[in-house]
């Protein structure tokens, strides 16, 4: 029945634009879900561009937060980066693509693996981290952004000592995009991409022609590393314990298969087994990863040898720019301001991706547990809020690049730990036991990574709580207050069932809740003599027994599959599984009176015990003091009094 209702403001109906779009494959389920329109894909190095501005556009700050934490090893401890990177995070990605070829990630393999509050609640904690990770890109590439424009020596003398506003300028403004309506552009993707990685390779070519036609850098370089370190065995292992400071360099591979869904595959490729999409997408995460693998190296080993070390410290002019620096030294203040002009773009664009990353994720979860506000399904106001944290991670860190690279760093480590973890259990359910061990080896070193960065700079991790606590407490509330919305999608009746109803629609139609014990014949004799006693009704009015049984009480929406059964050749019963007892019941109501045109009646018995514990009863485990929350569901579903199916209690 359509109810009636007031038009929205015309504010309130622009923030709320496109509710339902966020049902679609991956984020909501349910009634107001809209279909998902036919999607032609892209080719698979187009997507990898849309990956690419943010893995690349780390190469913005990397080598100068290389610099910072391994100092003259710089070059060595990216050599072990990049054999993480490529041993490492690449066959694990390239394994999670496989396993999820829908977008999902490895939050999705775990969230298979664990059911029950356990599973729920640990998957809030890596949604805690994912936040960490996607807004400290935001938050970390206008940082760097301003840098550059701060630095360049054509607007130093006017921007110098704004940074912060500069940095709130550029985040509000990737704010207003997204509260316009943005669309992934993939040709401005492929075209930022092409020309930053163009440029980088000009300022790489250069600087390792000087550092060839100057022999002494070299020569320099090797000695002071003899000074500081001995022989090659301790600047090995110094490298090894010191390159989980330069994890940020591992970015961008959740964000690669986050990006499969638009990669086209091929002709034959179905939802279920999209082979060419799958093939795809691990030619997009191993080109990726060697291509940045080439620039970390080279980057590093030029800035390194080329770069006096006392201007990576803050306030020098390679800070948050060393190839910047590089552009402008040995190419001219035109070259570099092309350079500072493409850095800037792709910095941006990053955060671009990381909001589209944050809005794609946290809908795919938080509703779909009852864990969200239903505005949380609009990307306006989900935009309002990431910004406006945003805003305080920017004003909390000073819009400094260094200080967010650990908590940067933590994000990035513990997504990844978790996909090695997740890949390493699907091989092992899988009876690879070759695969089983290799991964598990990669989940031990990322694991030593993620402890090691956390000790040295906890910044990251208590972001990470901090994160964790508000999802953790926002979905509490939400959960508290949606306990009482009809939570149920759809509703399937067997032809026993379906045979039962029509039968009472001709008189009345009479269900009595029954909480399953033996079965036998005496308690449904005593059950139903016990309701025509509490209601005072005659003998002749007949009944059917509903008997709801409590799967997941984690889990939020549900569809009820209603199945009919008479027992001891006289009993009529529906028997139902859901997630919680009195939604099921409020659900069959409603669907019972729209199949017949009648009102149905339920009774109860009232539930012994301390109301508030029994709600805490339905709260966690879907049970408790079912007759009242039945009626209260049914009023909030159902506003017309004179429609609402009639519960009564004695």
């Amino acid at each position: 029945m359509a109810t009636t209702e007031h038009p929205p403001s015309r504010l309130r109906g622009w923030m709320l634009q496109g509710l339902s779009d966020m049902g679609k494959r991956g984020g909501l389920t349910g009634p107001h879900a809209e279909p998902e329109p036919p999607h032609r894909g892209q080719r698979w190095w187009r997507v990898m561009c849309l990956t690419g501005v943010d893995y690349f556009s780390t190469l913005g700050y990397q080598p100068g937060i290389a610099a910072l934490a391994a100092g003259l090893l710089s070059p060595l401890a990216t050599i072990v980066l990049v054999v993480v990177t490529l041993a490492g995070a690449l066959p694990v990605y390239r394994r999670v693509a496989q396993e999820s070829p829908h977008g999902q990630g490895s939050i999705a393999m775990l969230e298979r693996l664990l059911s029950f509050w356990k599973g729920k609640l640990f998957v809030l904690t890596l949604l805690g981290f994912a936040a960490t990770d996607f807004l400290i890109t935001i938050t970390l590439s206008a940082a760097d952004a301003s840098t550059h424009l701060v630095e360049n020596p054509h607007l130093t003398g006017t921007l110098g000592g704004h940074q912060m506003l500069i940095t709130l300028i550029l985040v509000a403004l990737l704010g207003a995009v997204f509260l316009k309506g943005f669309l992934e552009a993939m040709g401005v993707a492929v075209a930022l991409v092409g020309i930053y990685l163009a440029l980088n390779l000009v300022v790489v070519i250069t600087g390792l022609w000087h550092v060839l036609t100057a022999e002494h850098v070299v020569t320099d370089w090797t000695n002071a590393l003899t000074v500081q370190h001995g022989n090659v065995f301790v600047m090995i292992g110094v490298a090894l314990i010191v390159f989980p400071k330069l994890a940020l360099g591992l970015s961008g591979f959740e964000t690669g298969v986050a990006v499969m869904p638009h990669v086209q595959g091929d002709d034959g490729d179905t939802e279920e087994r999209p082979a060419g999409r799958i093939r795809d997408t691990k030619k997009l995460l191993t080109t990726a990863a060697v291509i940045m693998s080439c620039f970390l190296i080279t980057t590093s080993f030029i800035t390194t040898l080329l770069i006096p070390a006392a201007e990576f410290k803050p306030g020098g002019q390679a800070n948050g720019r060393a190839l910047a620096f590089l552009a402008h030294e040995y190419l001219g203040n035109a070259f570099g301001t092309v350079y500072d002009v493409s850095t800037i773009a792709i910095l941006w664009f990053a955060g671009a991706s990381a909001m589209a990353g944050l809005l794609n994720l946290m809908p795919r979860y938080l509703p779909r547990y009852g864990m969200a506000p239903h505005w949380a399904r609009a990307v306006r106001p989900m935009v309002i809020v990431f910004i406006l944290i945003a805003f305080l991670v920017t004003w909390l860190f000073d819009a400094n690049v260094d200080k967010q690279g650990g908590a940067y760093a933590t994000g990035v480590l513990v997504l990844i730990s978790s996909a090695a973890i997740a890949v390493t259990i699907a091989a092992r359910k899988a009876g690879q036991r070759g695969w089983t061990i290799g991964f598990g080896v990669i989940s031990a070193v990322f694991l030593y990574t993620t402890v090691a960065n956390v000790i040295e700079r906890p910044d990251g991790v208590k972001i990470g709580a901090c994160f964790i606590a508000g999802i953790m407490l926002v979905s509490l509330l939400s959960r508290l207050a949606r306990s009482f919305e009809l939570r149920v999608t759809s509703v399937a009746m067997d032809p026993m069932a379906e045979r039962f109803v029509r039968d009472m629609a001709s008189r009345k139609i009479r269900f009595i809740a029954n909480e399953p014990d033996n079965r036998d014949r005496a308690e449904y004799r005593d059950k139903i003599e016990q309701i025509r006693t509490d209601n005072d009704m005659p003998e002749q009015e007949d009944f059917v027994f509903v008997e709801v049984t409590v799967a997941d009480p984690s889990e939020f929406e549900t569809c009820l599959t209603v199945r009919g059964e008479v027992l001891h050749n006289r009993y009529r019963v529906l028997t139902v599984e859901s997630s919680s007892i009195p939604n099921a019941l409020a659900a069959l109501l409603l669907h019972v009176r729209d199949l017949t045109g009648r009102t149905p009646h339920i009774f109860f018995e009232w539930t012994e015990g301390n109301p508030f514990a029994n709600f805490l009863r339905f709260f966690l485990f879907g049970q408790g003091e079912v007759a009242p929350v039945t009626r209260e569901v049914l009023r909030e579903a159902e506003p017309d009094r004179a429609r609402r199916p009639r519960v009564h209690t004695g």
